[in-house]
């Protein structure tokens, strides 16, 4: 069956072609898809032929809530989506100030192995397709009912080990004739993958990269992340640099505080002088609690932040949503399949 909704407007047009219908079906169609349309009946302007015709060899991927919480402290919303598989991912529609911003899954569980981070418990499953990310978004926003305005990839799964499929997810999002959410309205969070960074600034995307760095020193990150003993701290920042000189566009550096590991004088210093030179942003992460793991939470927020700040850093400390709801960073999981199996 023809994953339909993955396909972009001129994919379908050559499918229109092939079925014998005129180029401009394909615009119908895609309007649809991309305002939610969970069957083809639903599709009044194409004929009653075509619809069946589409029905017999494309599929629709339409995405169903397993679970929905709210949180009580501030709003934030969670989904647990059912995919047609029978797989389960994890969604998060968080409210600001400046917008709605959804924060999605790109794969099946995670092999990356980050001992802070619940969503690589059980390891990868599968990748995601370019039409089950683009349901994250349409989906969460149609049953919210809050226009979503931003994008952050930092669900479950590292986007990049899945680079091809969310290229296309980009792509699909981006369009005028679908969501239409501007580039400089995402952003693509990794672990570090060094040569898929560098494919990816190769496209000079106007998306923001956030590297989820953790630790300044190969020591304690390959600690707690098992990416970096194949690359390395030095070979990750040369590869930051290389990416701000491809695109021009600033990286935000996603730091987890954690209690004893990562939170020393010593530490912040060493991140300055791997920084300078470089424009960059470090985003403070408060820990998030996760059941299996025996880190805690860093008491030194603020005076790590200050000492970054002293030496020129631009440090901030990340706003806690959902954490009453396990949807705060970290946090995500395929926790009712998980429930399931037991």
């Amino acid at each position: 069956m023809i994953n339909l909704k993955s396909m972009t407007r001129a994919e379908m047009e050559g499918l229109m072609k092939e079925l014998g219908e005129p180029a401009f079906r394909a615009g119908q169609i895609f309007q649809w898809l991309h305002r939610g349309a969970a069957s083809f009946e639903e599709m009044t302007n194409l004929p009653k032929a075509l619809r069946e015709k589409l029905a017999g060899a494309c599929a629709l991927t339409v995405p169903t809530v397993e679970r929905k919480q709210i949180s009580r402290l501030d709003g934030t919303i969670k989904y647990l989506w059912r995919l047609s598989d029978g797989n389960c991912v994890e969604t998060v529609l968080m409210r600001y100030h400046h917008g709605n911003t959804v924060c999605i899954s790109s794969q099946v569980g995670c092999r990356m192995g980050c001992v802070f981070c619940a969503s690589t418990i059980g390891g990868k499953v599968r990748n995601l397709t370019p039409a089950e990310m683009l349901d994250q978004v349409l989906f969460t926003q149609l049953d919210s009912g809050a226009e979503i305005s931003n994008i952050v990839l930092m669900g479950i799964g590292e986007p990049l080990d899945n680079l091809e499929t969310v290229l296309r997810f980009l792509e699909l999002v981006n369009s005028p004739e679908g969501m239409n959410i501007g580039m400089r309205h995402i952003s693509l969070s990794t672990c570090g993958l060094v040569e898929q960074i560098d494919k990816l600034a190769e496209y000079r995307l106007q998306l923001t990269l956030s590297v989820s760095l953790h630790a300044p020193d190969d020591e304690t990150r390959s600690r707690i992340m098992p990416v970096n003993r194949s690359v390395g701290v030095e070979k990750l920042f040369a590869c930051c640099r290389r990416y701000f000189e491809t695109t021009g566009r600033r990286i935000s550096y996603e730091y987890a505080m954690i209690d004893g590991v990562n939170d020393a004088d010593w530490q912040a210093d060493l991140l300055v002088r791997h920084l300078r030179g470089t424009p960059g942003h470090v985003n403070l992460i408060p820990l998030n609690d996760v059941a299996e793991s025996p880190l805690k939470p860093s008491r030194r927020v603020r005076q790590f932040q200050e000492r970054l700040e002293s030496q020129g850093v631009t440090a901030t400390v990340r706003r806690k949503l959902g954490g009453d709801i396990d949807a705060s960073c970290g946090q995500l999981r395929r926790k009712r399949m998980e429930e399931e199996a037991e």
